[in-house]
């Protein structure tokens, strides 16, 4: 997948880019759907993809602030951008009524517990301390990351943490990994 992505998608664009003498530095988010035909573009951002980034970053070998010094500075090297090996998924929670109007000031309960898990952690996005409690104030409100050896472990790690996680009409999708996981059994 990533080598049809590249020579497809990355590699086109930057040469396209080149072609008509812009200069690019940075980060190229390209938001893809996949159909019959292979991946096809959506979008593309100069910034990291939210979500995408809570599942990406965990897996970086090294800081990201050097890597995003060396792309600043013209001397990105590939071992700035060395990833382990684990597998990494996010399952994103979300507030009651997104992604229309959603439900704010819903206490989050259980994050304590959920930061007891090893390999896991939860990114905030919709969230704000409200008299001394976390409380829902946007539609997606948390990101729960885990990492493991295979993408079923790491699903499964993920999904124990989402469980220990409550609020008012929380929503989260469970089907999150799982073509990859029936991917991988074939």
């Amino acid at each position: 997948f990533r080598k049809i992505v590249l020579d497809t998608i990355f590699n086109p664009t930057l040469k396209e880019l080149r072609r008509r003498g812009i200069t690019y530095q940075g980060v190229l988010y390209a938001g893809l759907m996949m159909t019959a035909a292979g991946p096809k573009v959506l979008e593309f951002n100069c910034r990291f993809g939210d979500p995408e980034t809570q599942a990406i970053l965990p897996r970086l070998k090294g800081d990201l602030i050097p890597a995003m010094e060396a792309c600043i500075n013209g001397n990105l090297l590939p071992e700035h951008a060395a990833c382990r090996p684990e597998a990494c998924v996010c399952v994103v929670m979300t507030a009651g009524g997104y992604p229309g109007a959603y439900r704010k000031g819903d206490t989050i309960a259980g994050l304590k517990e959920a930061a007891a898990l090893s390999e896991t952690m939860v990114f905030h996005a919709g969230t704000k301390l409200e008299g001394g409690q976390i409380v829902t104030s946007g539609g997606r409100v948390l990101g729960v990351t885990a990492l493991g050896r295979t993408l079923a472990e790491t699903a499964e790690k993920a999904y124990q943490v989402v469980a220990r996680i409550t609020f008012q009409d929380a929503h989260y999708r469970r089907d999150i990994a799982a073509k990859g996981i029936s991917r991988t059994k074939t």
